[in-house]
């Protein structure tokens, strides 16, 4: 696989409200595992839509990578100023993520003009991408079931992975044993 997409819950479906909650590092390690094992096997390109979220959190690792690793980040919006509602502080860290990637281009030009533009923006990614990474609780799937969706409708072999509450469980307590304090 050389292009994947990465996606799943904006944050506040998460009930995540400010960027030091201690549950981004968790999230953000399973993400960090999961990528690393498709890097070692030949991923070159990482595609995201930079939705706040999954999506920013990723951009954030796969920026951490490249001083390791010769990976890509592609970040393909829907349309124009996504970040437009956005907090402040996000909205600075969108800007920066974009302005760092190795491609940045949103698929619509101008601002937002219907629902058409979130169903082209899953469509395309599905078509440009190899498979995909998703966190996702396929009981509560929020807003990233729409992707999900569009995935599993795909007419080529398309690999689906999926990080779920279970592997952040895992994560949290694989975290947690390697604190030393833990053993103590």
């Amino acid at each position: 696989m050389k292009v994947l997409t990465v996606t799943g819950y904006k944050s506040r479906e998460i009930g995540i409200f400010k960027e030091n909650d201690p549950k981004i590092a968790i999230i953000k390690a399973a993400l960090e595992k999961r990528l690393l094992e498709f890097i070692e096997e030949g991923l070159e390109w990482i595609l995201l839509s930079g939705q706040m979220g999954i999506e920013l959190w990723t951009a954030e690792i796969v920026m951490d990578l490249k001083e390791q690793y010769d990976i890509q980040l592609a970040i393909i919006p829907p349309f124009e100023n996504q970040d437009e509602r956005w907090p402040e502080d996000l909205k600075f860290k969108y800007e920066e993520l974009t302005m760092v990637a190795d491609f940045y281009q949103p698929l619509y030009q101008g601002d937002y003009k219907g629902p058409y533009q979130f169903r082209a923006k899953n469509k395309w990614l599905v078509e440009k991408s190899d498979g995909c990474l998703i966190l996702l609780d396929e009981e509560y799937p929020g807003s990233g079931k729409f992707f999900y969706e569009e995935a599993k409708r795909s007419s080529k072999d398309y690999p689906i992975y999926l990080i779920t509450p279970s592997d952040l469980d895992d994560m949290a307590e694989e975290i947690r044993m390697s604190d030393p304090n833990y053993w103590n």
